[in-house]
């Protein structure tokens, strides 16, 4: 239904009103676009008043053709992201004496992956029935995004600094990323949740769109950082003779930067560029690429840290030629806050000396 209003304009009839029916074989895109003739010629720009009621609704529900898998595939993935959550549990409580703090930063972060995916299928689920979501668990929803989306780059920054694994205190340069990464978090999930909630015809939808993508790109930015010094402190510290055991440790982080760069590469580019190049009812699979791809993410990533014994991310060299080259890598302002560490009898790894 399409109403304009003006008092010097006459529409026949006053109101215009029209109802298409389009079939499966017609089912794609459709814009409906609105021409105000008075204002065609140059130098024209007469005010309107354009009031206009869309209802858009397929035989079984309200989402479009595009759409309508995501609940379903949004709460699988919640299943499937909280049954390795608790599979990590049960790891980090089988092996205790090797967990750090940051084993269970992961598994906060699997745990309100799921959550989020949750809430989401949920969301989805009241706007194909309702045609309209349902306030409160779109805040939900919004909560558990925030959260999640911060997780996950404070605990990529955590892990590509080696804190923890490596050395146990940030240095300036580091703590300055976190001091950038989560304040963009924020407007970035606040951008997200503007969209959301807007529609893609109205000038905040496109100017909003923009600004995530810049802060979404600006997050990654801040998160390879941290990736790419790393790989410069282990080309540089290599020419020291004596670094060649503490610098196997940080040799081993090579391939999750590897890892970390194919992910966001992944996500950020690759899936989208699908996404506008396959049909329009198979749109919805840039959605289950991006989960996939996440979920394998998440799975290495504990696969590679996970807490044991043997597992060579986790074991520092203990020889006394190490503290040696703590001091002249130290002093030459790289690897600034690695720690000597000792193994206890039980197995856990506990700091012995901290080079600052």
């Amino acid at each position: 239904k399409v109403t304009v209003q003006k008092s010097n304009l006459t529409l026949a009839p006053p109101s215009p009103q029209f109802h298409m029916v389009i079939g499966q074989l017609d089912e794609g895109l459709y814009n409906l676009d609105f021409h105000y003739c008075e204002n065609i010629l140059p130098g024209n720009n007469r005010p309107y008043t354009l009031n206009v009621e869309v209802t858009e609704k397929n035989p079984g529900g309200y989402l479009s053709a595009a759409e309508i898998p995501l609940p379903r595939l949004y709460i699988f993935m919640a299943g499937v992201f909280f049954i390795i959550a608790m599979v990590w549990v049960y790891t980090l409580l089988k092996h205790r004496y090797s967990v750090f703090k940051i084993h269970w930063l992961m598994a906060a972060l699997a745990f309100t992956k799921s959550i989020s995916l949750v809430f989401h299928s949920i969301n989805y689920h009241f706007i194909n029935t309702e045609g309209h979501p349902i306030e409160g668990w779109a805040v939900m929803y919004y909560i558990t995004h925030l959260l999640k989306g911060a997780l996950l780059f404070i605990t990529l920054a955590l892990i590509g600094t080696g804190w923890a694994f490596v050395k146990y205190i940030l240095s300036d340069k580091e703590k300055k990323i976190f001091m950038i990464v989560i304040p963009l978090q924020v407007l970035a999930n606040v951008a997200y949740i503007i969209i959301e909630s807007t529609e893609e015809g109205s000038s905040e939808y496109a100017l909003w769109k923009e600004v995530l993508f810049l802060v979404d790109l600006i997050c990654c930015g801040a998160i390879l950082f941290p990736v790419i010094w790393s790989v410069f402190l282990i080309l540089s510290v290599s020419l020291f003779p004596s670094a060649a055991m503490n610098l196997e440790k940080l040799k081993l982080f090579r391939h999750y930067y590897v890892m970390i760069v194919c992910y966001i590469y992944f996500t950020r580019i690759i899936a989208i560029l699908l996404k506008v190049t396959v049909p329009f009812q198979w749109q919805w699979c840039y959605e289950f690429l991006v989960e996939v791809s996440t979920l394998i993410f998440f799975v290495l990533t504990g696969y590679k840290f996970r807490p044991a014994s043997n597992n060579p991310y986790l074991q520092l060299p203990l020889d006394e030629e190490d503290v040696e080259m703590d001091e002249v890598v130290t002093e030459s302002g790289m690897l600034e806050g690695i720690s000597k560490v000792k193994k206890t009898s039980n197995g856990r790894e506990r700091q012995k000396e901290s080079t600052l």
